[in-house]
């Protein structure tokens, strides 16, 4: 899940990256004698993510949940087998999943057909979802990136860079810069640092990354040191670097993890309008604090960062190593789902016997039972 959650964002860096060297003429024509424009820097992102990213669908099975949520239960326990022991199909870890994972859904589709929006604020553990929904896609626009992404210009112009080759040529860099950063370094971190300590980390980062960043161009703008400029050209990577590692896939891989399958959708959604809302008012914003206050704008992001730095440690929970239905048990204390105590007991034993002969696959394995729906 941890992977293949920033398959999304990495493959619209690639796109991002091609369009951010196109010569300014060529980022749009005209296609009609009523003079509407088409705007190919927008095309290409989403064309070349398109490409590059869906035709490897192909390669991907299906989600064990959705399988066993369709009377496939014996596909199902074919792919736990194949990704979480070794292949062995009547290994003890399989049999305690397929039963988890059979009970979970079950009862979530009892309740299914009755499901309302007004579940997602129905109960505490499904408040705190929502508000980390809510805070994930407001704060994955409003931690500073929305500037530096869209008015890369104006950031550039404040500190003497304004030739439009430097321009194209940073931005390029930076684009780049991105996907190696999300699909390479994030990648192999999401799994091994988990997804809680990720967000810290790189939050942390981005903070300290703009606090100097500001320092740093408020000094160019008394001194005109041109050396001080290039070093807020290398803060503006670092920055992105750990906006790259957590906040690009991130966005919508932990909202998926953090909600069961009756309310993924619409938490998934919660999280997209929030995300939405912020950027309108970012675009709204932005430009217009930047031509009035210049530098001084950052310091609003740096109190943002410390800020959502403190609500990621008071709220965010670690998903890292846990199945959906154990997440489900980190919010809501206890399994609404559970067998009864002879078969809660039975496959709890099956998995530690899995354990005990080696072939737990899922502390190497992180094809859990996630799914978009």
């Amino acid at each position: 899940m941890g992977i293949f959650g920033r398959k999304k964002e990495a493959e619209l860096a690639v796109g991002a990256g091609l369009a951010s060297v196109l010569p300014s003429n060529a980022k749009g024509w005209y296609v009609t004698p009523h003079l509407i424009k088409l705007n190919l820097a927008l095309l290409v992102p989403l064309f070349s993510a398109s490409s590059v990213g869906y035709d490897g669908l192909y390669f991907l099975p299906e989600s064990p949940r959705w399988l066993i949520s369709r009377g496939r239960k014996e596909e199902a326990r074919q792919i736990l087998a194949q990704y979480h022991a070794g292949g062995d199909y009547d290994s003890p870890l399989v049999l305690f999943e397929v039963n988890e994972i059979e009970l979970a859904v079950t009862e979530e589709a009892e309740v299914l057909s009755g499901i309302s929006w007004l579940e997602l604020f129905r109960t505490k553990a499904n408040r705190k979802r929502t508000l980390i929904a809510v805070i994930t896609g407001w704060f994955g626009q409003w931690n500073g990136v929305g500037v530096v992404s869209y008015y890369l210009t104006l950031v550039l112009n404040s500190i003497g860079i304004i030739k439009a080759k430097d321009q194209t040529l940073i931005n390029g860099l930076l684009q780049i810069f991105n996907w190696l950063a999300a699909t390479f370094a994030g990648a192999m971190m999401v799994d091994r640092l988990g997804r809680r300590t990720l967000f810290l980390a790189s939050t942390a980062g981005m903070l300290a990354s703009y606090v100097v960043w500001t320092g740093l161009t408020s000094s160019f703008v008394h001194t005109k040191n041109e050396d001080t400029g290039r070093a807020v050209v290398a803060f503006i990577f670092i920055y992105y670097f750990f906006y790259d590692i957590a906040w690009t896939p991130l966005l919508q891989a932990y909202p998926v993890e953090i909600f069961p399958y009756t309310l993924r959708g619409r938490g998934l959604s919660i999280t997209y309008i929030s995300s939405f809302v912020g950027l309108i008012l970012g675009n709204q914003v932005n430009p217009i604090a930047m031509k009035k206050i210049g530098w001084k704008y950052y310091i609003v992001f740096c109190c943002l960062l410390a800020v959502l730095l403190v609500i990621i440690w008071f709220l965010f929970p670690e998903t890292k190593g846990h199945t959906l239905e154990e997440i489900r048990e980190i919010f809501e204390g206890k399994l609404g789902y559970q067998a009864d105590k002879t078969d809660q007991e039975e496959t709890e034993k099956a998995l530690d016997e899995a354990q005990k002969t080696g072939v737990d696959g899922r502390k190497d394995a992180n094809a859990y039972h996630a799914e978009l729906v």
